[in-house]
C-alpha cells in the first residue's frame, strides 16, 4: 500500500486533492471516558465544581473539529456544513459520539475524531478536580461515507 503523505523524497506533503471531485462526506467517531460512579452523578446532576461538564465538553469538541486542520498538520482545512456531538451517561463512563459533515475534496474522519478527542479531555479538565485517575478510551472512527475510498462502517 502506498502511503499517501509522503513525496518522492520520503519527505511528509500534504495530499493534493486539486482534481478530486466534490461529494457529500461524513464521519461519525466516538469514545469513553471512564469514571467512578460518583464523579458520574456529579455529571449527571450538575454538580461538578466546574460546572456544566457536557455543555463545555460539546462546545470544545465543535471547536476542535473546526480546527483540526491546525492541530494535524497534513490535514485540510475544510469548509463543515454540520457538528453534532451526542454524550450517554453510561456505567462508569461517558460515552462521547461525533458527528462531521461537509461537501468537499477530502473526507472529515479526523474532524470526527478530534471533536471526539477534545470533548473527552474537556470532560477530563471539568472533573479532575474530583477524580484524577479518569480513562479517555475507545475513540475510533465508526462510520464514513463519500469519497473514492468508499464506505466504511463499524459499529460497537
Amino acid at each position: 500500500m502506498e502511503l499517501t503523505h509522503v513525496n518522492e523524497q520520503g519527505r511528509a506533503r500534504m495530499v493534493d486533492v486539486t482534481e478530486k471531485a466534490v461529494t457529500f462526506r461524513t464521519a461519525r467517531a466516538e469514545g469513553r471516558v471512564r469514571m467512578a460512579a460518583e464523579t458520574l452523578e456529579l455529571i449527571r446532576t450538575g454538580g461538578a465544581p466546574k460546572g456544566d461538564v457536557l455543555a463545555v465538553a460539546q462546545v470544545a469538541g465543535i471547536l476542535a473539529a473546526k480546527r483540526t486542520h491546525e492541530l494535524i498538520p497534513m490535514c485540510h482545512p475544510l469548509r463543515l456544513t454540520a457538528v453534532d456531538l451526542r454524550f450517554t451517561l453510561e456505567e462508569g463512563a461517558v460515552r462521547i459520539r461525533a458527528e462531521v459533515k461537509c461537501r468537499g475534496e477530502t473526507g472529515v474522519e479526523m474532524e470526527a475524531l478530534t471533536a471526539v478527542s477534545a470533548a473527552a479531555l474537556t470532560v477530563y479538565d471539568m472533573c479532575k478536580a474530583v477524580q484524577k485517575d479518569m480513562e479517555i478510551t475507545d475513540v475510533r472512527l465508526c462510520r464514513k461515507t463519500g469519497g473514492k475510498s468508499g464506505d466504511y462502517e463499524k459499529e460497537w
